[in-house]
């Protein structure tokens, strides 16, 4: 049950948008094996200059078009499995016009005590989701 944060730069078109959050729900369905509806995206739009994402020291320069991506999901996942998810979003989103320079992934993992899904309760933690198997 991953909670998946895009930043973009508001220069795409809805239709891009789009498919940039279906790139990358795909991407997770394929290599975390989860449910299609599985999906809880958070999209925000940002005006020139609110996002300054730089090259770490890496040699190479990020364009208007970044997409940063914030991952929050159950800890449990092998270092090899989130090195196939970060390659297989990259493919994704190539395939939609993202170059990979653009591509910057953050990944935050919690526990099922950490998610509620309405009405005030850890479902994970009263039995009334079952947690998902990694």
């Amino acid at each position: 049950m991953p909670l998946v944060r895009i930043d973009v730069n508001a220069i795409r078109p809805a239709a891009e948008v789009r498919a940039i959050s279906d790139a990358i729900h795909t991407a997770i369905v394929e290599v975390y094996g989860i449910p299609e509806r599985d999906r809880f995206h958070v999209i925000s739009e940002h005006s020139a200059g609110q996002i300054i994402a730089e090259d770490a020291g890496l040699g190479f320069e990020r364009t208007s078009g970044v997409v940063i991506i914030q991952i929050f999901t159950q800890r449990g996942r092998s270092d090899e499995t989130k090195q196939r998810l970060y390659a297989t979003i990259n493919d994704r989103l190539a395939a939609v016009g993202v170059v990979g320079e653009d591509v910057f992934i953050g990944y935050v993992e919690n526990g099922p005590q950490d998610w509620s899904f309405g009405f005030g309760r850890a479902q994970y933690v009263t039995g009334e989701l079952g947690v998902p198997a990694l």
